[in-house]
């Protein structure tokens, strides 16, 4: 299902941040290029380098780099992606998202993209539950968003309910989905 494809993988700031090593590997594994945008936040949690070494692609982290946006790289990315993945998906990104703001590569690919968006959130059970979190879930889904629920268990701040991360086969099983009835978002 991921031959030939390309996979635009948003990573925002988050512990979580670590399954999306996983992910890429997967997807790369079954022929997809995955093109992978990072948050200044991912990046305090994994390297750029890495996921460069995982996906063989050069990894997007700044919306004004001299080399990349010469050419508008975040519309070439956006106007490529086949999908549009965010894995982890933190309150933070949900809301900028949710509210149009486009102060970084994701969020501006994000907005520019005709491709289909999954939502992968990652956070504390607080803030998944907090009702501006909620809201902009709502808002991101009435927008044509598809947001996964996050799993429940042991999460990294100590805390125990929703907000883990969903396994990597689970974050596949809804790509293919997708992938399967693709539809372009009007311009």
């Amino acid at each position: 299902m991921f031959k030939g494809k390309n996979i635009a993988l948003g990573v925002s700031g988050g512990i979580a941040v670590y399954k999306s090593c996983d992910l890429v590997r997967r997807i790369a594994e079954q022929g997809a290029s995955v093109h992978v945008v990072m948050t200044k936040g991912a990046q305090q949690f994994v390297t750029p380098l890495t996921f460069q070494a995982l996906s063989g692609n050069p990894v997007h982290t700044e919306l004004f780099s001299l080399t990349e946006e010469q050419e508008m790289g975040h519309i070439a990315l956006a106007d490529k992606a086949d999908l549009v993945m965010i894995a982890p998906a933190t309150a933070d990104i949900l809301a900028k998202m949710a509210h149009g703001i486009c102060d970084d590569l994701l969020t501006t690919l994000v907005c520019v993209t005709r491709a289909p968006i999954l939502v992968a959130p990652s956070m504390n059970v607080h803030m998944w539950k907090n009702s501006i979190t909620q809201e902009n879930v709502a808002q991101l889904q009435k927008h044509g968003f598809r947001v996964l629920e996050p799993d429940s268990g042991s999460l990294a701040c100590g805390y125990t309910g929703k907000g883990r991360l969903p396994e990597t086969a689970v974050l596949l099983q809804e790509m293919e989905k997708i992938l399967k009835v693709k539809k372009i978002k009007p311009a």
